[in-house]
């Protein structure tokens, strides 16, 4: 069991910047990929962004490419999403997740098995 807790989240205006994040107790955390998912009020979960274990590679979703990105500090067991230029389309709940440990990078949430409970992000117009 890989337990995940997001924070940083809050209410921001458009066009400002935000950083999350994802902080595991998991002792092996840096042979895990890892990604972040954000859900809208009455929307499925999407992926956002995903870093790997192994060299740091990234996958991001287009929606957010250029304005989000996403690092990890091993030493510190977290990941950290920092969001850019904030539109009101970016309200969300924005969770964690990771895969089985040593797993590539994956954009498809049925690949992650362990998740954080999630942090609010909300921007208004």
């Amino acid at each position: 069991q890989v337990q995940l807790v997001e924070s940083g989240g809050g209410l921001v205006q458009a066009g400002d910047s935000l950083g999350l994040s994802c902080v595991s107790s998991e002792r092996t955390f840096s042979k895990y990929t890892v990604g972040w998912f954000r859900q809208a009020p009455g929307k499925d979960r999407e992926f956002v962004t995903a870093i790997n274990w192994n060299n740091g590679g990234t996958y991001t979703a287009d929606s957010v490419k250029g304005r989000f990105t996403i690092s990890r500090d091993n030493a510190k067991n977290t990941v950290f999403l920092q969001m850019n230029s904030l539109k009101p389309d970016d309200t969300a709940v924005y969770y964690c997740a990771v895969p089985p440990r040593f797993a590539p990078l994956s954009g498809r949430e049925r690949d992650y098995d362990y998740w954080g409970p999630g942090t609010q992000v909300t921007v208004s117009s």
